[in-house]
């Protein structure tokens, strides 16, 4: 992939992909395992040149215990760092709950998807692309404050929120989530800040029981939270008609400058722990209605984290689509034979996309 848009104006879009996010081990069994990269490795190698063109590769860097902090209580990242070093010490997977485990490369990995998340916002703020999506695992957005929970250690796309606000002079941000679990560490971290919106579409009476209507954010924050709960089996159309006007009511209100999307796959159809019917045609659809309303508010760019997701190739045919509505493509083109001599294992064997 290009170094540089064509003409020397901003790539259409980045990826953000960092070889430490492959080395997280929760073991074969669990849904979050490390399949999920390589199969959204391989379904983006896969594309045409002229798909690959418009994409900025870059690797992400670690987030810094410093970005961490000013989501997550020290006492937080002392229980995850302490759970990474007793994994390392026994060689073995350690729970931090029922659902949560961490491995011997953990603290790396959980580094590595907050830091591709900021370095993918810092892409787009400092003019570098217009969009861009960070391949960040473990997944972030049910990491609340002070509890990892949900798959979750550290709420990626919270630290890269208030990395933009920072780092770059942000103010106002909208944060996007459709992964079909509501957003409960996202909502808990952002629900009285006054300059953050947080919209989600999540299934409804589902995991973690969180994302109600009547929750619309408190104090300097009341009115900043969006909840848009969805009953399972919901037809396509049904979804996107809520979708659409989630979105508008969403960025009438917040007018953000940027906008971050958690961009959970586990709403596609067929997903083991689902119960929405979108395919991956739906969000190439639901990614371009996001960037017509960045654009009409004047926002300065996209950014998709990965979230949840578990059908491996599945998600990778959801990544896909999103990140060709972020080139400007249709969500579909002809798929030329596969080269020879390339490795694609880019999640396991630490090698990004082939340059």
């Amino acid at each position: 992939m290009s170094a540089a848009g064509p003409g020397g104006e901003p790539h259409a879009t980045a990826l953000l992909l960092h070889p430490d996010c492959g080395r997280h081990d929760t073991g074969w069994g669990h849904p979050e395992h490390q399949g999920r990269l390589p199969a959204v490795v391989h379904a983006l190698y896969r594309e045409t040149p002229q798909f690959l063109d418009l994409v900025l590769q870059q690797e992400g860097r670690h987030a810094t215990e410093e970005q961490l902090l000013r989501v997550h209580a020290a006492a937080h990242l002392e229980r995850v760092r302490a759970a990474v070093a007793e994994a390392e010490t026994t060689s073995r997977i350690v729970e931090l709950d029922a659902d949560t485990k961490v491995s011997a490369s953990s603290w790396d990995a959980a580094l590595a998807a907050a830091g591709c998340v900021i370095d993918a916002a810092a892409l787009v703020l400092t003019g570098q692309a217009r969009s861009a999506m960070a391949l960040s695992r473990p997944p972030g957005h049910h990491a609340t404050p002070s509890v990892p929970m949900g798959f979750c250690l550290f709420n990626s796309v919270a630290v890269a929120v208030r990395a933009a606000q920072t780092e770059h002079g942000v103010r106002r941000v909208l944060i996007i989530d459709w992964d079909v679990h509501h957003g409960n560490g996202t909502q808990d971290i952002f629900y009285e800040d006054r300059d953050v919106y947080f919209l989600s579409l999540h299934l409804e009476n589902h995991w973690p029981g969180t994302g109600h209507a009547a929750e619309r954010g408190a104090g300097a924050g009341q009115g900043t939270t969006l909840n848009v709960p969805i009953p399972a089996g919901t037809p396509p159309a049904v979804y996107h008609a809520r979708f659409e006007a989630a979105v508008a009511e969403a960025f009438a209100a917040a007018r953000p400058e940027i906008v971050f999307v958690s961009a959970g796959y586990d709403c596609l159809a067929g997903d083991p722990l689902g119960g929405m019917l979108l395919e991956p045609a739906d969000l190439h659809a639901m990614t371009r209605l996001v960037l017509l309303h960045a654009g009409e508010v004047g926002a300065r760019g996209v950014v998709a984290a990965l979230e949840g997701g578990y059908v491996p190739e599945r998600v990778g045919a959801g990544v896909l689509a999103t990140m060709r509505a972020l080139a400007g493509l249709p969500v579909t083109a002809p798929h030329p034979p596969h080269g020879t001599g390339s490795s694609i294992d880019g999640a396991t064997h630490g090698k990004l996309l082939p340059r």
